[in-house]
């Protein structure tokens, strides 16, 4: 018996399959490498000798789950706070030094926090692996002298859920979050529109919207028009879930990387000046 050629009727149900089998196929690689995708790593070690500010040394924190991270700090001048940054998730600390020397010489602390898997620390990077690295950094500021309310939580990409997250449960000076996300399920959305489940499929979803209704602090949300990699409208809907005072800077001519070749040096200076005391 020699097989018979397929219907054309039956032929839309074989295209249906196959591809329904290849957004199977899509899928399950996302799911299971995702944190891979998310958490750019990388091998390179952040290096003091090469910082393009001077004053800077690295610190050890040590965390519950019994990491020691290396994080750089510098000291704040009398009277001034500092700011905690959380950086995207890409890179390490040594790369965000040149964009914040506006900071340092204003006279603002700085304090960069290296992730567990970044930079040469240890452990493997994960959502609450990253919200307990940024609340030890806090701790070691705390017995440093540096209050929560004397600091100001600053997040990059990535790093603005963990900001959020941090300042949803501190008393924190202040909040500036550059380039920031409603959650990363919805980013998902963004980029892998053609699997509508793809937000479903987020393991370390940063619920930054959820999470930003509880941060009393003033916040300030800085966001690049040309961003193609998270839509300003996320930075808007972010903006209308958080608590006054607030402020929204989209930035005309800025992308997702490039804020600081755009102004936001100044705005988010003008932006403590007026919302932090002795400053």
């Amino acid at each position: 018996m020699t097989e018979s050629t397929p219907s054309l009727a039956a032929m839309p149900w074989r295209i249906a399959a196959a591809t329904f089998g290849s957004y199977g196929q899509i899928a399950n690689g996302l799911f299971a490498f995702q944190r891979s995708l998310l958490y750019q790593v990388g091998s390179d070690v952040p290096d003091l000798a090469r910082a393009a500010i001077d004053g800077f040394k690295a610190v050890a924190v040590k965390t519950p789950d019994k990491l020691t991270l290396t994080c750089w700090h510098r000291p704040a001048a009398p009277g001034m706070a500092t700011l905690m940054v959380t950086h995207g998730n890409a890179g390490h600390i040594g790369h965000r030094v040149g964009k914040l020397a506006a900071f340092a010489l204003a006279g603002y602390g700085l304090f960069l926090v290296g992730y567990r898997g970044f930079g040469g620390n240890p452990g493997t990077p994960s959502e609450d692996g990253l919200y307990i690295d940024a609340r030890a950094a806090l701790a070691w500021l705390a017995r440093h002298d540096v209050a929560a309310e004397e600091g100001v939580a600053y997040g990059e990409s990535l790093g603005a859920g963990v900001a959020i997250e941090v300042a949803s449960a501190a008393p924190v000076a202040a909040v500036v979050l550059e380039s920031p996300y409603t959650s990363l399920a919805d980013v998902a959305s963004c980029h892998y529109w053609y699997l509508p489940f793809a937000s479903s499929l987020v393991t370390d979803r940063f619920e930054a919207r959820k999470a930003i209704g509880r941060v009393e602090a003033p916040v300030l949300l800085l966001h690049g028009k040309r961003d193609s990699i998270i839509p300003v409208r996320q930075a808007e809907e972010l903006f209308a879930a958080a608590n006054e005072p607030r402020e929204l800077q989209i930035i005309p001519q800025a992308g997702h990387m490039d804020l600081y070749e755009h102004g936001a040096a100044g705005i988010v200076l003008a932006f403590l000046a007026d919302h932090l005391k002795g400053t």
